[in-house]
């Protein structure tokens, strides 16, 4: 097993493999009887074309022979920061072959996220488009790798430079390796196949090790919980390295069942619905802020979305007057709503639920053994319909972040739950509702932004003494991040002048606070520590106050 990853225990890998839910088998060993059986059938499809199944099996070999010939080993790590296209996909497939463990790093991660995952996780190699939006990656993946020794590899999306390789190249060239280079290969299920990135409240990254076992059960099951079939046919605008859309089901799974994915680069509702009528698309899924923009959107009249039968929404709870019209919006659609973590447990609403029980929760966890506590203060167990932090273990559910015993210590029971830092509590029909959370973050349109991670760059700034970060409610997106500053005696400062200070530090944009409050202190608990709830509710009046005109 890799060093640093935490197993399940002894005990607890049997009755997981006893029940089924661990077949141990790698995720190649999953997909390549799929990638055989359908391979005429389409399994991706972007803006520039589709691909069948033996088309996703040959490039991604091709591609696994190259980047082994390259230099990369199985346990490698690689950090891929591609948009949603069909190269993800071969990529992602590729890296399987090989037995090399992907990083799943987003698009707008900036150098200070990329340089902490390389660092934190020994990569070997990354994998980057050349420009996005003006934004030269290859130069900011130069300089992570100048900073660390064991980056061995940059390979671009488009036009490489310098000794980086062409990504395109690996995936043409006819590899002069056979295939028994890669059949060859051990790779041991209890190993991570992928790491997933953490929306933890600190500014240190955590690595979520996805095991190959963990993983293949938790794409098989989600494809049941959302119906999908070899008909099957979702649309995904999420960024395809997040776990919801990759593996929950998301791309992994429906390649699990014979079924499409179909990827857009844009989010944008006429681009959207364009997908969902010329492809006809199945299934969808999106977060709040992107259903409610949709919904409301003049394009909805212009567009047939009879297709879809099956629209999720996870990241933030979903209002009930928003599934309501997103039920007109999509007339042959069930609209699920669910509840999940990159860390593993999710759960999903179902058809034959109470139609209360739709509308205001957000489901059970989908394995028999996942083992739910919802604990107090004090970890006591609190007594049923009462609030409190969802804990979990399970088959799918991790023991440990990736080589952070420190933190492991603070995130998980002495008996091995993950305290996940939300606030649930049990509906009569048995469901659990979202009620909040304990961690400190942002939850900016199903993003997750570690409130402590931009307080630590802001207090950099000369004229800022103290800060404190915290939600602000918003209509389309659930919340924004406004900071409340103490600035030292004599000095002012502009939102647009911290915001201009903040991307000198070469953070995602979308961690940028988009509001400033100015104050003398700070209100503090009876604990003494600064009361945030108190922030919020003063922030939360007055953009209601200013509303109100």
């Amino acid at each position: 097993m890799l060093e640093g990853v935490v197993p399940y225990p002894p005990e607890f890998q049997k009755v997981y493999r006893d029940k089924g839910y661990w077949e141990d088998r790698s995720l190649r060993d999953e997909l390549q009887p799929c990638l055989e059986k359908f391979a005429e059938r389409v399994a991706v499809i972007d803006e520039t074309g589709q691909y069948s199944y033996g088309e996703l099996d040959r490039l991604s070999t091709d591609l696994a022979l190259n980047l082994v010939e390259l230099g990369l080993k199985p346990l490698d790590r690689v950090v891929i920061q591609l948009p949603n296209v069909w190269e993800f996909a071969v990529l992602y497939v590729a890296l399987q072959k090989a037995g090399c463990i992907p990083i799943a790093a987003l698009v707008t991660h900036r150098f200070a996220e990329i340089g902490q995952f390389v660092a934190l996780s020994g990569a070997t190699a990354c994998v980057i488009p050349d420009t996005i939006r003006g934004f030269d990656y290859r130069e900011m993946a130069e300089r992570v790798r100048a900073e660390n020794g064991h980056l061995k590899h940059l390979i671009v999306m488009g036009e490489a430079s310098g000794d980086s390789v062409s990504l395109h190249e690996l995936i043409e060239r006819p590899p002069t390796l056979g295939a028994d280079a890669l059949a060859s290969i051990e790779i041991d299920p209890t190993d991570p196949a992928v790491f997933q990135l953490s929306g933890g409240t600190t500014g240190i990254p955590k690595l979520i090790p996805r095991t190959h076992n963990d993983y293949a059960y938790n794409s098989k099951q989600a494809a049941r919980e959302t119906e999908v079939t070899p008909d099957s046919r979702l649309l995904i605008v999420l960024p395809i390295a997040h776990n919801l859309p990759l593996a929950c089901p998301g791309l992994q799974g429906y390649l699990l069942h014979g079924a499409a994915v179909v990827l857009s680069t844009s989010a944008r509702a006429p681009d959207a619905f364009a997908m969902i009528e010329k492809h006809r698309v199945t299934h969808v899924i999106g977060v709040p802020a992107l259903h409610i923009g949709w919904i409301n959107d003049p394009a909805v009249a212009d567009h047939d979305l009879s297709s879809v039968r099956m629209i999720g929404s996870g990241g933030q709870r979903l209002q009930p007057e928003v599934k309501r019209r997103m039920r007109e919006v999509y007339p042959n659609a069930f609209v699920q709503e669910n509840f999940g973590m990159a860390e593993g447990t999710l759960m999903f609403v179902h058809r034959d639920d109470s139609e209360d029980a739709q509308l205001e929760t957000v489901g059970q966890p989908m394995c028999p053994d996942d083992e739910v506590m919802l604990l107090d203060e004090e970890d006591n167990v609190v007594p049923f319909g009462e609030v409190g932090e969802f804990c979990v273990r399970g088959p799918y559910t991790l023991r440990g972040y990736f080589a952070a015993d420190e933190h492991n210590a603070r995130a998980f029971t002495n008996d091995g739950f993950y305290r996940s830092g939300d606030l649930l509590r049990q509906h009569p029909s048995g469901n659990y509702m979202v009620e909040g959370r304990i961690k400190d973050l942002i939850n900016r349109g199903g993003e997750k932004i570690s409130a402590e991670e931009i307080e630590n760059l802001i207090l950099m700034h000369p004229a800022v003494r103290n800060v404190a970060c915290v939600p602000m409610p918003d209509a389309r997106l659930g919340e924004r991040m406004c900071a409340y500053l103490i600035l030292h005696p004599g000095r002012g400062i502009a939102l647009e002048e911290l915001v201009a200070f903040l991307e000198t530090r070469e953070i995602a944009r979308f961690k940028l606070p988009e509001r400033i409050e100015i104050v003398d202190s700070f209100p503090v608990s009876a604990f003494g520590k600064v009361s945030k709830k108190t922030l919020v509710e003063t922030i939360s009046a007055k953009l209601a106050d200013e509303a109100n005109g």
